[in-house]
């Protein structure tokens, strides 16, 4: 197949490579991508498309992977660009958000999750497909290390995986930043941590790996917290904890360029505001 990918980020990079190596021809819109996108995708080896409509036209499927709040207009300019073949959502973006793409798309549209980090080693990475589509989607990826799964139950059930997945993985990293900073700013922290390792071993280097894991990509976050605490809210579910997470990351977006932040940068920056 023609696979268009909007927009090749990190994981968007690892994607397209899954799909060339199942001979699939990748293809992306240079127009308005960093310096850093085009050398990633050029580096693939992703064919240049010179605009939306060209794009559009030419290519079977796209796969969508984008900040959070930025699906639905995208989309939305692909759809407006006439677009009749496969559109993969591979965002995290709440059911409601998925089913009402799946409402503008059609019968072409496949709700996607992707769980686990850029697809570089085999078992590492699922995307999860829902959707009319979601089998011949699936077998574009048959050969490759990105492991692709259908989901029962049609468009939006990928999405709610996804949130409920996240939810627990990024929302408990946030709670352990927040705890972290708590104690920093009441001046027990040396304490929390002889008492964590007594009682929760674990817990000293899992906040230190969740202020390396997260400091850099906190702004891409916010997004996705804010869609989680809305997939809480449409199912009369307490949504408070997941804003708040939303609110941990915003406060890191300044860590977005850092070399290599640490749990000390982190935590002077929960602080600071």
């Amino acid at each position: 197949m023609k696979v268009a990918l909007l927009h090749p980020g990190e994981m968007g990079v690892s994607v397209g490579a899954a799909l060339l190596s199942c001979g699939n021809e990748v293809y992306y819109l240079p127009a308005g991508r960093s310096d850093a996108t085009l050398a990633r995708a050029r580096g693939a080896g992703f064919a240049a498309c010179s605009s939306l409509a060209e794009l559009v036209a030419g290519v079977d499927m796209i796969v969508s992977i984008c900040p959070p709040h930025a699906a639905l207009a995208l989309a939305e300019d692909v759809m407006a660009a006439q677009f009749t073949g496969v559109f993969v959502d591979a965002n995290a973006i709440s059911p409601a958000s998925a089913r009402l793409l799946h409402e503008r798309v059609g019968v072409n549209f496949v709700d996607g999750a992707i769980i686990g980090p850029p697809a570089t080693t085999a078992g590492s990475t699922r995307l999860y497909l829902a959707g009319e589509r979601a089998a011949a989607v699936v077998d574009c990826f048959s050969t490759s290390v990105l492991d692709a799964r259908v989901v029962a139950g049609g468009a939006g059930c990928a999405s709610a995986l996804k949130m409920c997945y996240a939810a627990y993985t990024k929302g408990t990293s946030a709670l352990l930043l927040a705890v972290r900073a708590l104690a920093a700013a009441e001046g027990v922290d040396s304490a929390l941590l002889a008492e964590w390792d007594i009682s929760q071993r674990d817990l000293r280097t899992r906040s230190a790996g969740a202020a390396r894991g997260t400091a850099r990509k906190a702004w891409r976050f916010v997004g996705e917290m804010e869609e989680i605490a809305n997939t809480f809210n449409d199912q009369a579910l307490p949504a408070g904890f997941h804003q708040a997470a939303g609110e941990i990351y915003r406060r890191m977006i300044g860590l977005q360029d850092a070399a290599e932040p640490t749990l000390e940068d982190v935590v002077t920056a929960l602080n600071r505001d």
